[in-house]
Parts: C-alpha cells; sequence; structure tokens
C-alpha cells in the first residue's frame, strides 16, 4: 500500500510504502499539487484516557467490548496508541478495570494494537480540595504497595504508569520500588512541599501529571509544588492543551520553562468526549458522580466553577493550540504528542522511517486558524477512520 501526504516534519511531499504493518519505504513524491495534499504524521499517543462516547473505564461494569468500542472510536480522533485510565475509586472497582482492561488487550486485536498499557490515576493521591480536583475524597489514600502489586496482577502487569502524590511518608519507597519495577511514576493531584518533591525525584519519579491542573484555587506565589516541577528538568510534564484547562500564557509559560523536549500532551478526555450534551447543565458521570458542563464547555464538579472535571476535546486540539499559544511549528506539536510519549512508553512508533509501524495520520489544517481534520487514521497498516473513497485521500493498495 503506498500514502502520500506532506510530511509534518518537513513540510515536503512523500510516498510512503506499507508491508505487512510497518513503513517499507519513504521516497519524494513529484507528481501533482502539493497544496492539495493532507498532512502525514505519526499516529497520536495519548497518556491520558478516561473514557469515551458516554463510558468510562473506571466503571463497575466496565466490559472487554466497551474497551474495544474506545479504542477503535479513537481512531477518529488521530489516535493510535493510548493508556486507559483507571483513577480513583474503590478497590474492587479498580481490580475490575484493570482486569477487563487487560483481559480485553489478551483476546481483542483491536484493543492489543492500541492500548499500551494502563494509567493509574490515583488512589494514592492529596485529599485537599483543589489538588483531588474531581476524584471521590473518601477512597483517597496513601500509597501502599501490597494494594498496588494486587491491582498490577489483576492488570496482568499492563500498569504502566501511576500518578501518585509524594505527601505522604510511604510515598519515597513506593516510587522507588514502582520504577524499579518499569513502572513510570509521574506526580500529581499533589500538595507537597519541596523537600518532598524533590524526594519523590530522587527515588525515581519521572513525570508531572497535567501540571497546572489539579491545584488549589489559590497557592503561594513561592516556593509551590507548580514552580518547584518545572524547574527540576528531570521531570517531563504533560499538559492540556484543550483551551480551557490553563489559559493560553500558562501554556506558553510551562512550554517555555520546560523546553518542547520535555513537554507531553495528552488530552484527559472523559466518557462526555464524543457525547458532550448540546445543552449545558448539570450532568451525572458514571465515575466521577454530579458535574456540570458550563457554557465555555468545561465540565466542572457541580456546585461551583472552580475544580475542572476531565476534558471533552480530543488530542489533537492540543496538537493545534499549543502551536497557537507557545507558537511552536507543527513538527514540535506533534512530537509532543506522538514521538515523545511513544518513547517514554518503550513503543517503536512516534516516527515517519523505514521500520517504524504503520500508525499514521492523515490530516488537513486549515491555515486561518490551525484547525484540524483527521481524514486517515492507519493502526498497523490498516485503515481506521475513512472519509470519502481512498483515491482522494491518496491511498492505493
Amino acid at each position: 500500500m503506498r500514502v502520500i501526504g506532506r510530511r509534518y516534519d518537513q513540510g515536503q511531499p512523500v510516498s510512503l510504502e506499507v508491508h505487512d504493518g510497518v513503513i517499507a519505504d519513504i521516497s519524494p513524491w513529484r507528481g501533482g499539487d502539493k497544496a492539495s495534499l493532507p498532512w502525514l504524521a505519526p499516529g497520536l499517543v495519548d497518556l491520558q484516557v478516561n473514557g469515551y462516547g458516554g463510558q468510562e473505564f473506571t466503571d463497575p461494569h466496565l466490559t472487554a467490548e466497551a474497551v474495544e468500542r474506545i479504542s477503535t472510536a479513537l481512531d477518529t480522533v488521530g489516535v493510535t496508541s493510548y493508556l486507559p485510565t483507571v483513577i480513583t475509586q474503590q478497590l474492587d472497582v479498580q481490580l475490575h478495570a484493570v482486569r477487563t482492561i487487560a483481559a480485553a488487550r489478551e483476546t481483542l486485536s483491536a484493543v492489543r494494537q492500541r492500548v499500551a498499557g494502563i494509567h493509574l490515576e490515583g488512589p494514592y493521591i492529596s485529599p485537599e480540595e483543589g489538588p483531588r480536583g474531581a476524584h471521590p475524597l473518601e477512597y483517597c489514600r496513601p500509597p501502599d504497595w501490597d494494594e498496588f502489586c494486587r491491582l498490577q496482577d489483576a492488570a496482568d502487569g499492563l500498569i504502566r504508569l501511576v500518578t501518585l502524590s509524594p505527601e505522604f511518608p510511604s510515598a519515597p519507597e513506593f516510587i522507588r520500588r514502582a520504577a524499579e519495577s518499569g513502572v513510570i511514576v509521574s506526580i500529581g493531584h499533589t500538595n507537597a512541599n519541596s523537600q518532598q518533591l524533590q524526594a519523590a525525584v530522587d527515588a525515581g519519579a519521572r513525570m508531572s501529571t497535567h501540571l497546572g491542573n489539579a491545584t488549589h484555587a489559590y497557592i503561594h506565589r513561592h516556593p509551590n509544588y507548580v514552580w518547584d516541577q518545572l524547574a527540576d528538568d528531570r521531570l517531563i510534564a504533560t499538559i492540556i492543551a484543550d483551551g480551557l484547562h490553563l489559559p493560553p500564557a500558562v501554556v506558553k509559560s510551562l512550554v517555555r520553562g520546560k523546553s518542547p523536549e520535555r513537554i507531553v500532551l495528552i488530552s484527559d478526555i472523559t466518557a462526555l468526549a464524543g457525547s458532550l450534551p448540546s445543552q449545558p447543565g448539570p450532568h451525572h458521570d458514571p465515575c466521577l458522580g454530579h458535574v456540570e458542563i458550563l457554557e465555555d464547555g468545561r465540565v466542572v464538579v457541580a456546585g461551583q466553577r472552580e475544580y475542572l472535571a476531565g476534558a471533552t476535546q480530543p488530542l489533537h486540539v492540543g496538537v493545534t493550540n499549543v502551536m497557537k499559544f507557545a507558537e511552536v511549528d507543527l513538527a514540535a506539536a506533534v512530537d509532543m504528542a506522538s514521538a515523545r510519549p511513544a518513547s517514554l512508553l518503550g513503543l517503536p512508533g512516534g516516527h515517519l522511517t523505514p521500520g517504524s509501524p504503520a500508525d499514521l495520520i492523515l490530516f488537513h489544517m486549515s491555515e486561518d486558524d490551525l484547525r484540524i481534520e483527521i481524514v486517515e487514521t492507519m493502526v498497523n497498516g490498516e485503515g481506521g477512520r475513512e472519509k470519502g473513497d481512498r483515491r482522494t485521500l491518496n491511498i492505493e493498495h
């Protein structure tokens, strides 16, 4: 199969040959109008997907079929690999969720091709109002290694990323053991002080989860847990650049402070993504409970307007927003959502090079507002979402 498009990182038209699910060859393409070609890039890799299309992963009734539906639905927004994210809940719900995701990956090829692991976001997070975000207070608790091992066993070793707060005395030892086992530890939903944050990084923490969010409404000007994480070059920061979670100036400051090489874009989408009600107002989320959709599109914990309850915009929205907000080019923005998270997870994708998996997206991007329209997603060389016939998409079999 041959795919024709403009390389996202060079802007040059190329013809890309795909054989047996991998990129076999890339050569210059010299026919037709360059401007009419879609952009060609590696598929997006999302480290934080809580749910999609009305279905949450942290659900006591989650089924393997539901995991498959979410996995294939993400093709429509250009995500070819992702981490289903299980959030703070009672232990039996979390055990069911990770067990079901692992079983789906074992038995369903569509899930196996797309699910790169599991992100456990909580329950080892701060119970403080603000840092806790929308996570239920009654289940927030200190890190417990034996409990985590139960979860990892239920997940058949699939937990690749755990978000926790290092404010607890048990945190450094937990982080050390998790890191030694190959799990990426990310700091998030935290009220940790400077010493606790440094101890966490010294013990092996490598990331910050949605830096700038899940914080108190008001924090001390300095020091505080945002500045400390921003300043530590050992930490890679994930950010939600949906235009709602962080103001443009904050996105720009985080990208400039960390550098694009230490930023990973995430969506943090929930079940409301792909099924957002047409009217703002109260809504019951099966995992988060009572939330409210505001007029500007933000989803917040019901009864206030400050603390957000996940996102509804897919990852490619963050790609164009970070271009606008932080003044980076398309190549840098896409890499924040593809090559960089792929590298963190040790995945072979995220690159347009021969031998790499043919996890690809073709998209158009408007020049005026940089809005992306995904026109084709390929996973292991197989087309996911198509729009029109293949000849108009510059894909030939």
